[in-house]
């Protein structure tokens, strides 16, 4: 469906995905109706809304018996909930904002990024790659921060095409596409995560396998060839791609080892010019070039943009040195995995502290990787079980991030390193690893 003139959409959820289809929808002349379950008075956009003819609903059954030519959903409405297990039974399209504006847009080159850790960091550096690459015709979008319709609408695409999206993409938004394709895709690995969304780590992995389900041989998927999970799933679930493998471990299409990075068997650059820290970020570089190579980026563009990336914020950032201790914000470690990632990019000793949302996933993964942790100190609302299962009641337990970082600051000496990296999201106390990120930056800097 492309032409929407007077078709009938419902919108559910708003956020800022869900604006973002209402904005597009409203360029493309749609009927729409928006259905959120707060109070029309704490929607802070009604005003706009109602200007705009745009009607606004609750998310009760009657609303759910009407007519729309198509849903969209905010990605973080569980498709499982009762509303949307209807409009499906009527047969009603339910989709993301992300469907959306790919249905509508001109014809772009598209770089998917998806898996459970290392995404920001990927999709960021493609970006300055391709910015670099293709001046005014790179843009970073989706998870990353900024809706792919607001994407569209801001820079005229539902025009005018050939311009290069890289689309940093959830499990989330990739449980509702229907045509989305992209002309590079990668999964940068896979480990238990949104358990409590999914249902089943075979749920949340086959969710992952949507970014390449709509691929063809004229696509490229970028194969992590040392990953066993991802291995499993793309022989349950094969690739019709054409396949490009990177590797940190062994030789690849693309590889790194010791001392450089190679690409088709020729040293491309030196190790020593890449700025982020630890072997996961190696792996996200050579994801990065792999992905700047396909869309067509030469090879001095891609050294000079690597050279200069310096990292995104909230993921193993430095926040500052005192009294010869270094302190870390990692505050988007939302899984076990992506703590275990962080640790193993410190030589030094670590005070670990972590905690927050309770998603009840295991600890266990990491006890292998506390030898170089000083001390364990928990917060929120899984710091309790966090404490016991992985100090067996030695950690520190603290009800929040500013007891936590108080406890660090007394136990820490120089050279060693805080790292705030909390294994879980933070929705227990913060309505964001943002927030809860900016919060950790500034009571360190106020010490």
């Amino acid at each position: 469906m492309s032409d929407f003139s007077n078709k009938k959409v419902l919108v559910i959820g708003l956020a800022r995905s869900g604006l973002a289809a209402v904005k597009l929808l409203l360029k493309l002349g749609a009927d729409i109706t928006v259905s959120e379950s707060k109070p029309e008075s704490e929607i802070k956009e009604r005003d706009f809304l109602k200007e705009n003819g745009v009607r606004l609903a609750p998310q009760t059954p009657d609303i759910f018996e009407e007519n729309y030519d198509l849903a969209v959903k905010n990605p973080g409405i569980n498709g499982n909930l009762w509303f949307i297990k209807r409009l499906r039974e009527r047969n009603i399209p339910v989709i993301t904002e992300i469907e959306l504006a790919y249905r509508v847009s001109a014809k772009q080159f598209y770089i998917a990024v998806t898996g459970t850790n290392g995404k920001t960091t990927t999709s960021s550096l493609i970006y300055e790659i391709l910015k670099k690459a293709f001046p005014g015709k790179a843009h970073v979008t989706g998870n990353i921060g900024t809706a792919l319709c607001e994407t569209v609408l801001e820079n005229s695409l539902l025009t005018e095409g050939g311009h290069y999206i890289v689309l940093e993409i959830s499990n989330f938004q990739l449980a509702d596409i229907v045509d989305f394709k992209a002309d590079v895709s990668v999964i940068l690995n896979l480990a238990p995560d949104h358990i409590d969304f999914m249902g089943s780590e075979d749920n949340y992995y086959r969710s992952k396998c949507r970014v390449y389900e709509n691929a063809d041989e004229n696509c490229v998927f970028l194969k992590n060839a040392d990953d066993k999970i991802i291995e499993e799933y793309c022989s349950l679930l094969p690739v019709k791609a054409k396949t490009f493998t990177f590797s940190t471990e062994n030789k690849a299409d693309i590889y790194a080892d010791g001392k450089n990075v190679y690409y088709n068997g020729k040293i491309l650059f030196p190790l020593d010019i890449i700025r982020i820290v630890g072997r996961h970020n190696v792996q996200n570089v050579l994801v990065s070039v792999a992905a700047a190579l396909t869309a067509g980026a030469d090879e001095e563009t891609i050294r000079e943009a690597v050279a200069d990336f310096r990292g995104v914020e909230h993921r193993i950032e430095f926040v500052r040195e005192k009294d010869g201790v270094k302190y870390y914000n990692d505050s988007k470690g939302t899984n076990v995995d992506a703590t275990v990632t962080a640790l193993k990019a410190f030589s030094s000793p670590v005070i670990l502290l972590a905690g927050g949302f309770e998603k009840g996933l295991s600890f266990e993964p990491l006890k292998a990787y506390l030898k170089n942790v000083k001390q364990v100190i928990g917060f929120g609302a899984c710091g309790k079980r966090l404490i016991e299962e992985l100090t067996g009641g030695t950690g520190i337990l603290t009800e929040n991030l500013p007891e936590a970082l108080a406890q660090a600051e007394k136990l820490a000496k120089s050279g060693d390193t805080v790292l705030l990296s909390p294994t879980t999201s933070s929705f227990d106390q913060y309505s964001c690893f943002e927030e809860r990120g900016e919060h950790f930056k500034e009571l360190v800097n106020s010490l």
